[in-house]
């Protein structure tokens, strides 16, 4: 049986990710598998928050991106798509101008969405059953504009975005007051010293996965093999962190400040585990297209 054909666009403030993925109908359910995975790192960050606005530079950057997104869609024969812009381009105020210039020009319509609606998509990604059957869990999902939190009890779930990210880090934009309200949202729902587990997603734990699991059977890493891998980075140059563990140019740089929040929430909950089964943005959004082919027929 030949896979079903759908396509993701993940328009974040470091880089841009197009996800080709295939869907496989099986007996037992759908199947899903990654086709293809491209990462171009743009980094919006750098304008929207230190400017507030997204340069003509970047624009024609991001404009020239969705015309090679637009001939692979086509020359794949994909369903459908979804292309779902997050924090910079909330931010930059020429945003919504931006996306209508990319759809005049390319036919991608973009969709600049919601903190909210952004956890939600990552969280309602297949996770392992095993995370699942757990009694709570903390979703955190670090980017470089905003860290997204999903609370899943067997009661409920409650989700709040932040705009604490690796590039604000890095440009000095993060508010005080919203590490305040991210401290004032762990207290109200429990979270403080709880020792919840955290399901961590988003590239920079992702990759710290990849180097510090100890066993290729292992879904999680431990909170002391991230503080060991953090120091490390910080004792060594940028140039080192590319070449010694072959880090992209945009990731050696980030990674350091993706540990410090990550660190900074595991210090105030007690957590002692990551889980990290790899989801993200993009996977949400092709299980959410498959959903609307499967309402459509």
């Amino acid at each position: 049986m030949d896979p079903l054909k759908f396509a993701s666009i993940d328009i974040g403030s470091n880089a841009i990710r197009f996800l080709l993925a295939y869907v496989f109908e099986t007996d037992k359910g759908p199947f899903f598998r990654k086709g293809l995975l491209l990462r171009v790192p743009l980094r919006l960050g750098d304008d929207a928050f230190k400017l507030g606005r997204i340069s003509i530079e970047k624009e024609k950057e991001m404009i020239d991106t969705m015309h090679a997104f637009k001939h692979l869609m086509s020359a794949q024969k994909i369903i459908s798509y979804k292309a779902f812009a997050t924090s910079a381009m909330r931010d930059a105020v020429n945003g919504p101008v931006i996306v209508d210039h990319i759809k005049n020009t390319t036919g991608i319509e973009i969709d600049i969405i919601s903190g909210e609606k952004e956890a939600n998509v990552i969280s309602g990604e297949e996770i392992p059953a095993f995370i699942k059957a757990k009694d709570r869990i903390l979703f955190v999902d670090v980017g470089g504009g905003s860290t997204e939190f999903t609370y899943h009890n067997k009661k409920k779930s409650v989700r709040e975005s932040f705009n604490i990210g690796t590039i604000r880090y890095m440009t000095d934009a993060i508010d005080k007051q919203e590490w305040k309200r991210l401290k004032n949202w762990l207290t109200e729902h429990e979270l403080v010293g709880s020792g919840i587990p955290i399901l961590g997603s988003g590239g920079n734990i992702n990759k710290i996965y990849k180097l510090k699991r100890r066993r290729n059977s292992d879904l999680h890493i431990t909170t002391e093999s991230l503080r060991s891998f953090y120091d490390q980075m910080k004792s060594i140059s940028y140039t080192d962190r590319i070449t010694q563990f072959n880090l992209n140019p945009d990731r050696a740089d980030v990674i350091i400040p993706a540990c410090e929040i990550f660190l900074s929430i595991i210090d105030r909950t007690d957590t002692t585990k990551i889980y990290v089964p790899k989801i993200g943005l993009s996977d949400g959004i092709v299980r959410s297209l498959y959903a609307d082919y499967l309402n459509s027929k």
